[in-house]
Formats: C-alpha cells, sequence, structure tokens
C-alpha cells in the first residue's frame, strides 16, 4: 500500500559459535534492530527432521512411543528422524526411517506440511509427510537399534483416536500434533497436498 514505510532490514553484524555439537550448535548472532541499535540472539542451528504420518487402508496411523530426556518422560510421537546424513533429500530420509523405526514403506507419499518447531531461537526445520498404501519390509541392512529406540514401542490406532489423544493432551510432540491433525484434515476436507519432492 502506498505511503507505508519499508520493511526494516534485520541485517547479520556478527556472529560467533559458542558451541559446535554432534546434533545441534549454538551462536551468537548480533542483529540491527528497528529504530536503530542492535540486539544479541541466541541462535540453535538444526539439520532438520522429517516425520512420517502412516495411514493404512483403513485410516489406521502408526505412532511410536520413546523416551526423551530433555522431559523426563515417554512421549507418543510419529516415525522420525533428523536429516543428518549428507545430501540425502529429505524424503529419502522419510522412508529410511519409516523402515527403520517400523519396518514399513510406502506405496503413495504426500508432503503435509512443512514447520519451523520453534523460531523464536533454532532454525530447525520439520517436514511432515503422509504415506499411504503400506507394506511390511525388513529393517535397511547395517541399522542397529540402540539407545532410546530399543525401549520404543510401536502401535496402530484409528486416525480419529489419534487426534482425541491430541486434544486430551496425551500426545504432545509438535510434528505428531501437526502431522495427526492435518492428516485428518486431508481425510476430511481433501485439501490439496503437495508433491512429495517439494520443500
Amino acid at each position: 500500500m502506498a505511503g507505508e514505510p519499508a520493511p526494516h532490514e534485520f541485517r547479520l553484524l556478527a556472529s560467533e559459535t559458542v558451541y559446535d555439537g554432534r546434533v545441534l550448535s549454538l551462536r551468537l548472532d548480533t542483529v540491527a534492530m528497528p529504530g536503530g541499535g542492535d540486539s544479541v540472539r541466541e541462535v540453535v542451528a538444526h539439520p532438520g527432521a522429517v516425520a512420517v504420518v502412516a495411514l493404512d487402508d483403513g485410516d489406521g496411523v502408526v505412532l511410536v512411543r520413546q523416551f526423551r530426556h530433555p522431559v523426563g518422560r515417554h512421549l507418543w510421537e510419529l516415525p522420525a528422524g533428523l536429516r543428518d546424513a549428507d545430501g540425502e533429500p529429505p524424503l529419502e530420509t522419510a522412508k529410511r526411517e519409516l523402515a527403520e523405526e517400523v519396518q514399513l514403506a510406502a506405496g503413495r507419499w504426500s508432503l503435509l506440511t512443512t514447520t519451523y518447531s520453534s523460531p523464536g531461537f533454532c532454525d530447525e526445520q520439520v517436514l511432515v509427510y503422509l504415506a499411504e498404501e503400506l507394506s511390511d519390509v525388513p529393517r535397511p541392512d547395517g541399522f542397529v537399534v540402540e539407545h532410546e529406540e530399543a525401549d520404543m514401542t510401536v502401535e496402530r490406532v484409528p486416525l480419529a483416536d489419534a487426534v482425541q489423544r491430541v486434544f486430551d493432551g496425551d500426545i504432545r510432540n509438535a510434528s505428531a500434533v501437526v502431522g495427526l491433525l492435518a492428516a485428518a484434515q486431508v481425510r476430511s476436507a481433501a485439501p490439496r497436498l503437495r508433491a512429495a519432492d517439494a520443500g
């Protein structure tokens, strides 16, 4: 609209990495602020992740339950994983994680949502896929079940029940909440979905 001021450019003035770990790093960014001056922002750099709403022909959805140390409890989640394999496209990561975690493959894939988990301090982007036409497969060669995954429980429940569990507070993992509600919307309203290889 005419007469509106131009948007402020949040220029990066300086950046310092203060921690560089196996999965994530922490940096301090100095950013130019509106009205003058600058501010330091703590930024967690993350490789990103994928999650999969695996729906069978009867609208049963696959959930996994695993222990999450940062919150000190077991959480019900979708099959999911980090995008930590160099050069692996996210769809291939989703296919690999589905096979590794729940020994399933899918004949049809769509991209449900793309979200930033907590953009106030972290750049983690999660791509949530819809996987349909499910079939059983063995775990990929070389994959070893270890750590929290050795304690993982796999359950298949009706999608409607899973959605109710979101509202009951039983499912709290953000990707699972987003993915299950999006899948329910797909089933009730048939919105146009992006191709599986869209970003």
